[in-house]
């Protein structure tokens, strides 16, 4: 063999590489594949999209919320909560939908505030879908 023909031959060092390349991009590919088929990821429950509005009576300060339209929600997943610190659950069955009405809050005064948050069935999760000061 010349020495020449030594340095110049690489015939071998390519078909290595291009074998790793392969079994490299195999094994991604079949990771990525697996997390969507799997659902490792997981998945939370969304929180409902819909439009609201306040309404405060100020002969007595109390507070009430409509339902303008959007995604009905359970009673028993949403709650009031005022100033951060009280919160009022919804009693009674059924779905707060479009149209509805509800007695959101009493003696709400200046500078108070009132939101409405939801929690997910599996409560790992909440959000507050519409939020009120009164000024």
């Amino acid at each position: 063999m010349q020495l020449k023909q030594l340095f110049t031959d690489d015939d071998a060092v390519s078909p290595v590489i291009g074998v790793i390349l392969m079994v490299a991009i195999t094994v991604i590919l079949a990771a990525v594949i697996g997390a969507f088929v799997l659902d490792i990821g997981g998945s939370q429950e969304a929180a409902p999209q819909a439009s609201y509005n306040w309404d405060i009576d100020t002969s007595d300060d109390s507070l009430d919320l409509g339902h303008d339209g959007g995604d009905d929600i359970s009673y028993s997943s949403i709650e009031i909560e005022t100033s951060g610190t009280s919160e009022t659950p919804f009693s009674g069955s059924g779905t707060f939908s479009a149209g509805n009405k509800v007695d959101a809050a009493t003696g709400i005064t200046s500078g108070e505030t009132a939101s409405l948050v939801w929690e997910a069935s599996s409560g790992d999760s909440s959000q507050i879908l519409s939020d009120y000061e009164r000024s």
